[in-house]
């Protein structure tokens, strides 16, 4: 996500550079490059256009401090502006003590609005509101039977009747008064184009249901034709909120720069996937960072914080007294690519800066990832909890099975070691100080393809134990314990 226009604006900022004193000369070329990566990016004609206009204004009337490079006062002006673009945002959800909040779900066929639903209702159950979802989606086929399972799923009741969306809606309000939940989310039916059909359905929902809040949901990759979406709706609904879904696939940043620019609508959430897991809150401030190049790393903490929310004390503990001792196995390697996966490889990626840059072009991080599992599944046991057994033969029969090359496992095994030495080394950091070294590792190209065998890490002589002394080393371990 955004690798294209974090490129981009790297390049044009990177011309900027050296140039001396601001001139007007030199801030209109650099911005014109600015200019260029956002229309590359699918972002509005006339947003880019005001947004270029606000930034080169702001550049040219500002005074060059002493000692700051002119291009660092260009950064940072693009930087406020995108924020100010893409903000402010109220991610509060309204209560109300005498009745249920409703809140209604809008957009086309296939922009991921049954999902939203059930993602939405998860959201708000964290925050110990309790939700109900109301199938008003009528049109499509299967509709009500998706809701149906993603309520199950999430532990959320689903509200369904077979009659007209008005009345659904009106019956599921009346519903949850009476099951004293607090919110009720009105999935509504959607269509593959705006059309009157579509906007009267609504219009007629809007006026007899009277919804607190009205949210559109819109995919992320269909760029700045999210924002006319966007317009379109909210001309006739008078829209709250926008929520982006798919930003984990191929968004180049056109949407989620366009629609507030285009309709003055924020957008709220974002989701990211097919998994019905949390929306995330939408944080401008974030959103300019990635776009930037500079990364989100309070996203990354906060990521890992929720996945180890869901282990156990002890298994932290133990997890923890591996590493520090430095018998950190395969298995235990296995185990730490499922929370990776978990997390959204491509996802954690975009969020750690200069990190998407040290991916080869065309190359998916994920099936990376699921080759390396495939080598360590092709091990026996013994072999994952002791990799020094694996000889010449072993590798080839490993090789065979995962469907690599032995030489590919030979690679994996030698990085195996230094990131063992490595964990060893951020048992004892912060959680804040492990992201910044393995930032600072991806800027060093330590995660290309080798680069690992180029870095020398603190305990590693660079020599390659032979099998005699891994059996001494062994040895000495076991007298130790």
């Amino acid at each position: 996500m955004f690798e294209g226009i974090t490129k981009s604006l790297g390049e044009a900022f990177k011309k900027l550079r050296g140039r001396g004193r601001l001139t007007a000369e030199n801030v209109k070329d650099g911005l014109r490059e600015v200019r260029r990566a956002f229309l590359e990016a699918d972002v509005n004609f006339n947003v880019a256009t005001d947004f270029i206009a606000r930034v080169e204004a702001k550049s040219l009337g500002q005074d060059v401090l002493a000692r700051v490079d002119p291009s660092e006062q260009i950064v940072k002006n693009v930087y406020e502006e995108l924020c100010a673009l893409m903000g402010p945002v109220d991610h509060k959800i309204p209560q109300r003590a005498d009745r249920p909040v409703v809140l209604m779900l809008c957009g086309l066929q296939g922009s991921g609005k049954t999902t939203t639903a059930a993602k939405l209702a998860l959201t708000l159950k964290g925050q110990n509101r309790k939700p109900m979802l109301a199938a008003a989606d009528l049109q499509r086929p299967g509709a009500v039977e998706q809701l149906k399972t993603l309520g199950e799923q999430i532990g959320v009741p689903v509200y369904s009747e077979a009659t007209n969306p008005v009345d659904v809606c009106r019956n599921a309000v009346a519903q949850a008064k009476r099951t004293l939940c607090d919110i009720v989310i009105l999935d509504t039916a959607g269509r593959l184009q705006i059309d009157d059909a579509l906007m009267d359905e609504l219009k007629r929902i809007d006026k007899l249901v009277k919804p607190d809040e009205c949210y559109l949901v819109v995919d992320a990759m269909i760029g700045q034709e999210a924002a006319n979406v966007a317009k379109a709706f909210n001309d006739a609904l008078e829209l709250n909120a926008c929520i982006l879904t798919k930003l984990d696939g191929d968004a180049r940043g056109g949407a989620a720069m366009s629609i507030k620019g285009v309709t003055g609508v924020p957008i709220k959430f974002i989701g990211m996937g097919e998994k019905v897991d949390k929306l995330e809150d939408f944080i401008p401030e974030r959103m300019a960072g990635r776009i930037m190049g500079q990364g989100d790393m309070m996203g990354v903490v906060e990521k890992i914080a929720s996945i180890q929310k869901q282990m156990s004390q002890e298994e932290l503990a133990a997890q923890q007294a591996k590493i520090k001792d430095g018998n950190f196995t395969l298995d235990d390697f296995r185990k730490q690519f499922e929370t990776i996966a978990k997390m959204g490889m491509k996802d954690m990626i975009s969020r750690m800066p200069g990190m998407s840059e040290m991916i080869p072009e065309g190359e998916d991080p994920e099936l990376a990832l699921k080759r390396v599992q495939g080598m360590i599944d092709s091990m026996t046991k013994k072999e994952r909890a002791d990799p020094d057994l694996i000889d010449t033969p072993r590798r080839r029969r490993i090789a065979k099975g995962a469907g690599v090359e032995p030489h590919e496992v030979n690679q994996f095994l030698k990085q195996f070691d230094q990131v063992r030495v490595l964990m060893k080394q951020m048992a004892s950091m912060s959680m804040w100080q492990r992201l910044k070294m393995v930032t600072g590792m991806g800027k060093m190209g330590a995660f290309m393809p080798g680069g690992m065998d180029n870095m020398k890490l603190k305990g590693d002589t660079g020599h390659r134990k032979s099998a005699k002394e891994r059996a001494e080393e062994r040895k000495k371990k076991k007298k130790r314990k």
